[in-house]
Formats: structure tokens, C-alpha cells, sequence
């Protein structure tokens, strides 16, 4: 399940949320892969005078320009989401945040600018699911029908939002690149890490959650009580109907016919499979972790929305002992233009052809749209609990070994699944292992991106005008 707009964690901000919180957790959720140093140690930018900047332009990046207008209302976002953190503790002035927005923003457009010379394009499939899964929770049959409705509503509405997608999957491909190739893990760490004390902290709970959120209609800082109001009451909905089912389409698809209806943005939601405390932010943590399995968190009101969790499962380290599925299937993705009949169509005349006794195999190689395995007759290797959407995993659970499947349909399609095995397997020492390498990754990766940052910020042309 891909949870199209929501981010749980930020390892790359931790290191500065330290060492200058207020700030540095008002501006990172400005924008992703946006990492704010101090650059104190960087090479000197050019200044230019306030005289020389009547044109509303407060820096040059390159060859394009930062304009006032937009350093302001990140500022406002930034402030607002502050205030909505507060507490009672004190926040900063909309002054102390413009030094440190204007930076983000800076870093996002030096990180655009190197997108486009490295000719970095993201992959139109990821998004064009995306946008399936936004669809979908609105209650929409197809990416067309979304694209009429966003734009009877305010034109040109859904390119913007296709456009976002694809400049945040560019700049996140930048970012794992930049840091993947700085950040290197042997086996020998890994062996000296699972020798340490500190490893008995892969002992942990992981939960396994569904997590809807309901966006607010405006930003935090401008939306009324009215507001608020309407986004709770789809929340509570929300609420009522996880209690009642752990299929997030479900719920999502009823959710849409009700009280999400008529509200005007995209509610968002989906399973997230298996997560860790540690890597869910704090508020869900603090929540899930007294729940029993099967139980549903109060709405919680947060800058972005209003969060509702249900908590589907748990499992511990010592569950090593898994059951596993050698599957296959084939996949027929929904007709952009025309909806899901045409797939749905599509994926019965397979089946008709699978009860006529054609091979699976062959049918998945040249009809299957997963293209990652129909070069492989469709085959998935053996499949884990919790690794495929809920739906997906449901009716290959119902399937007997050697057998196939009736069409079903998920977020990203039509499927056919055979399970051609099933086996009881120890990955202790898999998981372990892979998990003490995440480990690490994440406590490198902070470091890594902003050497990354400062270096690009060092090189780079840019002009702040005072």
C-alpha cells in the first residue's frame, strides 16, 4: 500500500532538531529531502542590497529566482505548524524563521536544478498509481474522472497536483542516490553491530497499522473552526467504519460515499504494513502501543489533518518462524481514460482461458502490466505476511496450493494469483541482520545528506538580496 502523501519519519532533520528544534521542525515539513545545516563553513554568497531588489526577488538560485511571495507563505506554514506544536513552550518570530526557510528553499531549487541536469525521471507508473490511490479514495473509478473532478473545480488544479508528484519521486531518486553513494555498509559492521549491546534494540514490537488521514481544506494557519469541524466529522467516520473492517479500500470506498462526499480535498489513507514504534511519529506511537490488535485510536488533530490508526496486527523478534507463499500472478491495470471495465473485462477473458487449462505462466508473460515479473511468468518468489496490500494477501491465503484464483481487484488493478507452494521458513538471521543494516543506514544517512547539501550549496551560484 503506498500512502500517497503522508511521510512517518525524517531521519535526515534529527541531527538539527537537536541542536535548533523549533526551527528545524517548522521548516522540514515544508518540503521533502530538504535538510537545513548551518552553513556557517561554506564558501561566502554574494549579497546585492535591498535597493537592487524591487522586483519582489529575494535570492537567485542558478538562474532562477526566489521571490518574496513564496518565502512568505512557507514562513506562514512554518509558523503556523509551530504554533499548532507549541504546547505552552515558546516559538519563534516569523523573522527567526524567514533565514532558515530561505534556505530550504535554496537547497530545493539547487536539488531541482541538478534533477534536470542529471536527467533524473521518475518513474510515470509510481505516479500514475498514485494518483490511482487518490482516485480511489474519492470514490472515482479512474485517474480521468479525477482529473474532471479536480479541475471542474478550480482549472488546472490536477496538473499541478501530477506535476508535485513527480518533482517530489524526482528529488526523493536524487536523494537516495546522493546518499547511497556516500553512505557504504559491510559485512563487518554488520557483524560488529549484532555483537553490541545496542543490537538487543532489534528486539522490538513492530505494528502493523492502517493509517487514514483527512487533510485539512486550507492551511493550518488560515482554516476556520468550521473547518476543523468538518475534518473531524470525517474522521470519526473513519473511525467507525476501521473498527468494523481491517481493508483499507473498504474503507476508504465507503468513506467516500458518506461524509467524505462532499468534502473538498482528497482524503488520504491506506495499509502500512509492519512499522516499528520508533518509526511512526510520536503521537501515533504513544497511541498504537496500548492498543490490543483490532483496536482503533481516537482522531488526532495534527497541523496537516486529522489522524485515525487501527492497529492490525503486531509481531515480535522472536516471530521468526514465518509461513511463506511461492505466487505468481498477472496484473491488468486500469485504462486511464476509460476506468477499470476495461481491465476488469480483460482480466475474465484470462481467466476464461485459465479454466480452458492455458499455462499460468504464459498468460502472466504476455498480458501480465506488473512488468517487474511478467518477464518471469509472473512469478513473485516467495511471498511474506505483510509484504503484499491486504487484498492481494487475503486470497492467496484462501488459495490452495497448486491452484489459482478467481479475479480480485486491489489499488493497483485486476489480479490472478496461483500459489504454486507453501513452506514454514526461519529467517531469523535474515531479518536480523537486514534490520542492524537499516539501522545504520539511517545513522548514517543524516551526516551523509548533508555533507551532500553543504557541498552542493558551496558550489553553487547563488545571490541573496538583503
Amino acid at each position: 500500500m503506498t500512502l500517497s502523501t503522508i511521510k512517518f519519519s525524517n531521519p535526515v532533520t534529527q541531527k538539527f532538531t537537536r541542536r535548533q528544534s523549533w526551527l528545524s521542525v517548522a521548516v522540514s515539513s515544508l518540503m521533502l529531502t530538504v535538510a537545513l545545516p548551518s552553513f556557517a563553513e561554506t564558501a561566502p554568497t554574494t549579497q546585492l542590497s535591498a535597493f537592487q531588489s524591487d522586483d519582489g526577488i529575494m535570492a537567485i538560485v542558478g538562474d532562477t529566482p526566489i521571490l518574496k511571495s513564496e518565502v512568505n507563505q512557507a514562513v506562514a506554514t512554518a509558523y503556523a505548524k509551530l504554533q499548532a506544536q507549541a504546547n505552552g513552550q515558546p516559538i519563534p518570530t516569523r523573522e527567526q524563521l524567514q533565514g532558515e526557510v530561505l534556505n530550504a528553499l535554496i537547497l530545493k531549487q539547487l536539488q531541482l536544478d541538478l534533477v534536470k541536469r542529471a536527467g533524473i525521471r521518475p518513474n510515470p507508473d509510481a505516479v500514475n498509481n498514485q494518483l490511482a490511490q487518490i482516485a480511489q479514495n474519492q470514490g472515482l473509478a479512474s485517474i480521468g474522472q479525477l482529473q474532471q473532478r479536480m479541475d471542474s473545480q478550480r482549472a488546472g488544479s490536477y496538473a499541478e497536483l501530477r506535476n508535485q508528484l513527480l518533482e517530489e519521486a524526482s528529488l526523493k531518486a536524487l536523494s537516495q542516490r546522493q546518499i547511497a553513494s556516500r553512505v557504504r555498509i559491510t559485512d563487518q559492521d554488520i557483524e560488529a553491530f549484532l555483537a553490541s549491546p545496542e543490537s538487543q534494540k532489534l528486539s522490538q514490537t513492530e505494528y502493523r497499522t492502517i493509517h487514514i488521514r483527512v487533510p485539512y481544506i486550507d492551511d493550518y494557519s488560515r482554516i476556520s473552526e468550521t473547518d476543523r469541524e468538518q475534518a473531524l466529522q470525517v474522521a470519526n467516520e473513519a473511525q467507525a467504519l476501521l473498527a468494523e473492517t481491517e481493508y483499507a479500500t473498504e474503507v476508504m470506498t465507503k468513506l467516500s460515499a458518506g461524509s467524505a462526499k462532499d468534502y473538498p480535498v482528497n482524503v488520504q489513507g491506506g495499509y502500512m504494513g509492519f512499522h516499528p514504534a520508533s518509526g511512526l511519529p510520536t503521537t501515533i506511537a504513544n497511541d498504537i502501543t496500548g492498543l490490543k490488535t483490532g483496536e482503533v485510536t481516537e482522531p488526532q488533530v495534527t497541523p496537516s489533518g486529522v489522524d485515525v490508526v487501527k492497529l492490525v496486527a503486531t509481531r515480535g523478534s522472536e516471530d521468526m518462524i514465518i509461513p511463506q507463499w511461492r505466487v505468481r500472478h498477472i496484473l491488468v491495470k486500469p485504462d486511464p481514460i476509460q476506468g477499470s471495465a476495461i481491465a476488469e473485462q480483460e482480466i475474465n477473458d484470462l481467466y476464461e482461458q485459465l479454466r480452458r487449462d492455458a499455462d499460468f505462466a504464459s498468460l502472466a508473460s504476455t498480458y501480465s502490466d506488473d512488468t517487474g515479473s511478467a518477464g518471469r511468468g509472473g512469478d513473485l518468489d516467495w511471498v511474506s505476511e505483510g509484504q503484499m496490500v491486504p487484498e492481494f494477501e487475503a486470497m492467496m491465503k484462501r488459495t490452495a496450493v497448486g491452484d489459482y484464483s478467481t479475479p480480485f481487484q486491489s489499488q493497483y488493478g485486476w489480479h490472478i494469483l496461483q500459489v504454486e507452494d507453501m513452506r514454514e521458513q526461519d529467517v531469523s538471521d535474515t531479518v536480523r541482520r537486514n534490520m542492524a543494516r537499516e539501522v545504520l543506514y539511517q545513522r548514517l544517512a543524516p551526516q551523509a545528506q548533508e555533507d551532500w547539501l553543504q557541498e552542493l550549496r558551496a558550489s553553487s551560484y547563488v545571490q541573496i538580496f538583503e
